[in-house]
């Protein structure tokens, strides 16, 4: 580990202090972006969304927390006691342990950004998120019922299937900056931001991301048609609650990926740089979530068959051949 801790910030209870402000603004960030994602989609379906709670609605989140913490939390007489109970903390562990090597802003003196910087941070990233499927598997099927068993053996499918592309579209971006390390992937788009060059990479990274967070329209694995509620259908109370922040924390994961590898980072807009580089970084964040929002908003759901044709016969041909030209580029560049 190095880069991002001053000598005087090593000590052991200054990291524990930067995991728990980084704790309390990811659970922050996640509550008010379910907000945000009502209120968006309020207004584009020419609705009011939540405004009751609160001014303009701004308490609803803390509202929907104590309902889901007061009501009853039951466990089927035919489930799997430590699985069923485990398999939330699985998901929700997995989606917060990836931001200890997140950077938000540019290292340097006294910067503290950032928990800590490793020269392998994308390849980290995308271990813990693999290992987030094992908390939608297990917990479908330890619920010992049909319908989230099926719903576990999707998202298993679904997840692998669009994880393969998912990791093509990201090599190529490897390729170009030459390193693994974050920091060093978001200064190598100083001058040109990546979405440019990998301008098809970028775009199978960002369908391939909606599959992977379960999101509409690739929300297959909990389909309320034909599966009741999908994986989580046995759930109640707060562990139904873990899997939704989970599901959140996931997709900020993806769109602070999409803006360090993609979208520059830090790296200002238009040499802006009078505006500090974390808020830019949130900014681009900011909207690659109302992409997502929209995303929502706009297409219906597909059917499951067409979800996995698509995945295997047209986004993962697609990756291989934007990774072959993009490997072919820099070797004929020198």
């Amino acid at each position: 580990m190095n880069g991002f801790m001053t000598p005087q910030s090593s000590i052991w209870w200054m990291v524990l202090l930067k995991c728990a402000i980084l704790l309390l603004v990811v659970i922050t960030t996640f509550a008010y972006a379910m907000l945000a994602e009502r209120k968006v989609m309020g207004w584009m379906q020419l609705r009011p969304g939540p405004n009751r709670v609160g001014p303009w609605g701004l308490l609803q989140p803390a509202v929907d927390a104590v309902k889901l913490i007061l009501k009853e939390d039951l466990t089927p007489k035919t489930a799997d006691p430590l699985i069923y109970r485990l398999a939330p903390f699985i998901s929700l562990v997995t989606a917060f342990a990836v931001y200890a090597v997140i950077p938000f802003s540019e290292p340097g003196p006294g910067n503290v950004w950032a928990v800590g910087d490793v020269n392998a941070g994308i390849l980290l990233i995308l271990a813990m998120t693999s290992i987030g499927v094992y908390g939608i598997s297990l917990g479908g099927w330890a619920s010992g019922s049909k319908y989230p068993l099926l719903g576990s053996v999707r998202s298993t499918a679904q997840l692998v299937s669009y994880e393969l592309a998912m990791g093509m579209s990201l090599v190529g971006v490897l390729i170009l900056a030459g390193t693994t390390s974050l920091v060093g992937i978001v200064n190598s788009q100083a001058k040109l931001w990546f979405f440019i060059p990998q301008f098809i990479g970028f775009m199978i990274y960002v369908i391939t991301a909606v599959a992977e967070t379960n999101r509409a329209p690739f929300d297959l694995v909990e389909a309320d048609a034909e599966l009741v509620g999908g994986f989580n259908t046995e759930y109640s109370g707060l562990r139904f609650g873990l899997f939704f922040i989970a599901e959140y924390i996931n997709m900020l994961t993806v769109s602070c990926i999409a803006t360090l590898l993609f979208l520059g980072g830090w790296n200002a807009v238009a040499g802006l740089t009078i505006v500090p580089g974390i808020v830019w970084f949130l900014l681009k964040v900011a909207f690659f979530m109302f992409a997502y929002i929209w995303l929502r908003s706009t297409f219906p759901r597909i059917r499951y068959d067409r979800l996995m044709t698509f995945g295997w016969k047209v986004l993962l041909p697609v990756a291989t051949l934007n990774l072959i030209a993009t490997a072919a580029y820099v070797a004929v560049r020198g």
